[in-house]
């Protein structure tokens, strides 16, 4: 019997297909602009900067929310680009050594554990990513963290369903996908830093 299709997954893959193309276009006609002799006042600044930022957040959800087949592989210089792209100009950032041939599904359940540090992480801070032994291990390092106890507890517990908002949904995806990919999840969370492995 094949395998019942992620409907979250195809939902967010198709979210990002149908919204890259009207981003990219903004970002043409920014270019056309400027091409004609348009200066870079601070409206046409204001609009460059938000598309940059919208393509970035959309090739981050694109791994993170998006379907992908068992064996498909992504690229170590992509995901650096994508990371780098999403911080750029701001509070966090995101130092990523995994391998270069890397499994899409394992850089997306590595996207959502990013996502759920980010959220302890909301003054900024610093997040490392590596593959060491064969499992993947996320520091998030702040000098401040934000710690829903609630969700981190459910966050590698699969019997329980945290009660979350939208700005949380990554927090109930990571039980899942750990499910899917049939992994554990470890967590040590202290006053300054949080790691994860999986």
């Amino acid at each position: 019997m094949p395998e019942k299709p992620d409907l979250v997954a195809l939902l967010g893959s198709r979210i990002c297909h149908d919204l890259i193309s009207p981003i990219g276009a903004i970002s043409n006609g920014v270019e056309l602009l400027l091409m004609d002799g348009g200066t870079m006042g601070p409206e046409i600044a204001l609009i460059s900067e938000s598309v940059a930022n919208a393509n970035a957040r959309i090739r981050f959800f694109r791994v993170a929310y998006g379907g992908g087949g068992i064996n498909q592989r992504i690229g170590q210089p992509e995901v650096v680009s994508i990371l780098s792209d999403l911080t750029r100009g701001g509070r966090l950032t995101i130092d990523w050594r995994g391998p270069v041939d890397l499994l899409r599904r394992e850089v997306k359940l590595a996207f959502l554990l990013i996502q759920c540090l980010e959220s302890a992480m909301a003054f900024g801070g610093r997040i490392t990513v590596e593959y060491r032994d064969g499992r993947w291990i996320l520091s998030g390092t702040a000098s401040k963290l934000k710690i829903d106890a609630d969700l981190w507890r459910d966050l590698s517990d699969a019997l329980e369903t945290p009660d979350i908002t939208a700005a949380q949904v990554h927090f109930a995806l990571v039980q899942e996908e750990l499910a899917r990919q049939n992994r554990q999840l470890k967590s040590d969370i202290g006053p300054t830093e949080i790691t994860l492995s999986f």
